[in-house]
């Protein structure tokens, strides 16, 4: 089966909004194992809106549509898809109940143009909305299945994991199963060449690699009549990409750096307190992004000026006269200070040169040092992390908050004892 996604909005191709929704239904899609070959977002123009479906539908067999189901005048794509399809709109009285019932809940009159949320195409089949008031619906004609989906992500996110997924389970003989392998301190290039005949060579599982700032991710995906079967497909997949790349593996199991940092520290029974400069409150930030951190995560401390690092951290003058804020030293006794201030086992600190300005010859903009300090493990990293990129200062932020979590991670998989 070959998709694809049509989203609908003006504001979408004015830049307003950030067309989030393509990104997850793609990657629902490919979980799946439905091919995807093209994306396109069309403005709320009726006219505009048929030439783009009569394209989707030549080269399509399923098309995924998002946005323009709301009551207001310019939300037209259901009446464009059901002119199309050669389907009359027709009340659904359960979807109407459930949209007076959202009105009633919330205390607001119901005007009369939120009525037509609940008139669907006929015989399609309703996706209920538990998170607002329009409902989906997916409708077959001519041999190929339309899929109707709200537009604010809040709403078409969950409605596509309860709904469309089992709605497109039903066309396919065989469940996909896909697992990621996250993979910090070694680039995509690297990866590619080390795994290059895994990726060309492997069928059923794939190995597809996909880069974000400073990780390198590879999903491995098996099809087969059940996930349990798939799953057993997977495993020396990943067993096979550990024993070739090693430590740089960090999980296959979480979904982010920080993810992985404290289930390990909670498997551990360690603490944690960071530490921040340059980052200014990221690193702290992305941890507290997880939830269940309150039990491994003491304090966070942003140290900007050399008197906070001072008076706070424990950090010495002489220390910073002589070397100067952005040094090993400093990063070292930021994080000594840091873990003393939080009781914790494990002390954590950024100190850099996030720029554009503040650069200088011998400390480039760029430079970043990460410390780390506890009772088995000591030492601190120099980082040099400028990409020359116009959004550099927020980029550079993002990478030393990374490698201080790769860091913290490797301490704990480092502590003695430890089983990994």
């Amino acid at each position: 089966m070959n998709a694809e996604i049509l989203c609908v909005g003006t504001e979408l191709l004015l830049g307003d909004i950030v067309n989030t929704n393509a990104t997850f239904i793609a990657r629902g899609l490919a979980a799946m194992g439905i091919n995807l070959f093209y994306q396109s977002v069309a403005g709320d123009n009726p006219e505009r809106l048929k030439r783009a479906l009569n394209i989707a539908k030549d080269r399509a067999d399923l098309i995924i549509l998002t946005g323009g189901l709301g009551p207001t005048y310019d939300d037209l794509t259901k009446e464009t898809v059901a002119e199309l399809v050669g389907k009359t709109l027709v009340m659904d009285q359960p979807t109407m109940e459930s949209i007076e019932a959202y009105f009633k809940k919330v205390n607001r009159p119901m005007t009369e143009s939120n009525k037509k949320q609940a008139m669907i195409p006929e015989g399609a089949t309703v996706f209920e909305n538990h998170w607002g008031t329009a409902p989906g619906f997916g409708v077959e004609a001519d041999g190929k299945i339309f899929i109707l989906l709200p537009g604010p992500p809040r709403e078409m996110e969950p409605m596509f994991q309860a709904s469309v997924v089992p709605y497109l389970a039903r066309f396919n003989d065989h469940v996909f199963v896909s697992q990621n392998i996250h993979i910090f301190g070694m680039g995509e290039s690297a990866v590619e060449e080390t795994l290059r005949d895994l990726m060309i060579g492997l069928t059923n599982p794939t190995l597809a690699p996909y880069a974000k700032d400073g990780e390198v991710n590879l999903r491995v995906t098996a099809s087969a009549p059940t996930e349990q079967e798939a799953r057993a497909m997977i495993g020396p997949v990943i067993e096979q990409v550990k024993e070739r790349i090693g430590d740089v593996v960090y999980t296959t199991e979480e979904d982010s750096l920080q993810a992985a940092l404290v289930k390990a520290l909670a498997a551990q029974g360690l603490t944690l307190a960071t530490a921040e400069s340059c980052t200014g409150g990221l690193l702290s930030s992305r941890i507290v992004e997880v939830s269940g951190c309150s039990s491994v995560f003491h304090c966070g401390v942003c140290a900007y000026s050399n008197d906070m690092k001072e008076q706070l951290l424990g950090v010495r003058h002489k220390t910073l006269k002589q070397f100067g804020a952005v040094s090993e030293q400093t990063a070292l006794e930021m994080a000594r200070g840091v873990r003393k201030l939080g009781g914790a086992d494990i002390g954590l600190s950024t100190t850099g040169i996030a720029g554009p300005e503040g650069g200088t010859d011998k400390k480039p903009v760029g430079l970043v040092y990460v410390g780390i300090s506890s009772p088995w493990m000591e030492k601190t990293i120099q980082l040099n992390l400028s990409r020359g990129q116009w959004d550099e200062r927020n980029l550079i932020r993002y990478l030393a908050a990374s490698n201080a979590l790769n860091l913290a991670l490797q301490a704990v998989k480092a502590k003695p004892g430890t089983i990994t």
